[in-house]
């Protein structure tokens, strides 16, 4: 059994990384709120990007943009991946990374390259170390990410897709469901997917100004732009949400060693007692 003084210093030890985790934890139950409230608030400019992008796509125009045309053969795969750019959350970032890793092993199985741009610090140090090729990174974002910040990152994606270097795009972030769950999602940038109840092309179709080319080439710009900065917005989200529950359980966890820790401290200090006591018992019998 340990001495008295080994157990005292590794319940300090505890102690001391109870304070941290107690004071993460806080500090991510102070943010999640505003997190979740900007996450909300841009949401319906998201949901109103998706139906106009939806309506376009359905329309019957003489010119098709190349984000709305699907690639015959596909030779090349590109994701966008969101992560953040701090550690301490749990399962967060190792969860999408475990499942991406599994989609990017099936392309490549299938002769498919695959191509990726990185947004936060653990996803730009995670996939330097694999196999793939990385286009461009961003970190360092904060607490309120601006589209500003992002727009670097999706025109290197973009360039790549519409020079035909990479066939398809993919989105890959935390999802906030709440406070509990946060959950991997992949979504489908490039080619733009079929809005949802959309199974045939309408008739008719839109008066453009100045033109087609120019109007959907805006226009879809910023419907990938607002995708990519909502999916930040949800992973920053999650990503508080994921810390703070970490941080409890870590809190618990500690609080539960440290009662360990004393039991076991009051029963080597009861044996140390104990074993004086008969030593000055002996000591006198043999006088």
């Amino acid at each position: 059994m340990a001495g008295g003084r080994e157990i005292k210093t590794k319940i300090k030890s505890v102690q001391n990384t109870r304070k941290v985790t107690r004071a993460l934890e806080m500090v991510s139950a102070s943010k999640i709120r505003k997190a979740q409230e900007r996450m909300k608030a841009s949401r319906p400019y998201a949901r109103a990007m998706k139906q106009v992008i939806g309506h376009l796509a359905q329309a019957n125009s003489e010119f098709r943009h190349p984000y709305l045309v699907e690639r015959a053969e596909i030779k090349r795969v590109g994701y966008v991946i969101v992560s953040s750019d701090r550690g301490l959350a749990g399962g967060l970032n190792n969860n999408l990374f475990r499942r991406l890793l599994g989609e990017i092993r099936k392309h490549q199985e299938q002769g498919v390259q695959v191509d990726v741009v990185t947004i936060g610090q653990k996803a730009s140090v995670f996939f330097r170390r694999i196999k793939v090729e990385m286009l461009a990174s961003v970190s360092h974002l904060g607490d309120t990410p601006r589209v500003e910040q992002l727009v670097g990152v999706i025109k290197v994606m973009l360039d790549a897709y519409s020079s035909g270097t990479v066939d398809k795009v993919f989105l890959c972030y935390n999802d906030f469901v709440n406070t509990m769950t946060q959950r991997a999602a992949f979504d489908q940038l490039l080619p733009l997917p079929p809005s949802d109840g959309a199974v045939a092309q309408h008739e008719w179709d839109y008066i453009y100004e100045p033109d087609a080319e120019t109007v959907l080439e805006h226009v879809l710009t910023r419907y990938v732009e607002s995708l990519v900065y909502q999916a930040v917005m949800e992973n920053v989200a999650s990503e508080h949400a994921a810390r703070m529950v970490a941080m409890k359980a870590a809190s618990d966890n500690a609080n539960k060693l440290i009662e360990t820790l004393n039991l076991v401290y009051n029963k080597a200090r009861q044996a140390a007692i104990t074993q004086e006591i008969s030593e000055i018992v002996g000591g006198a019998a043999a006088v």
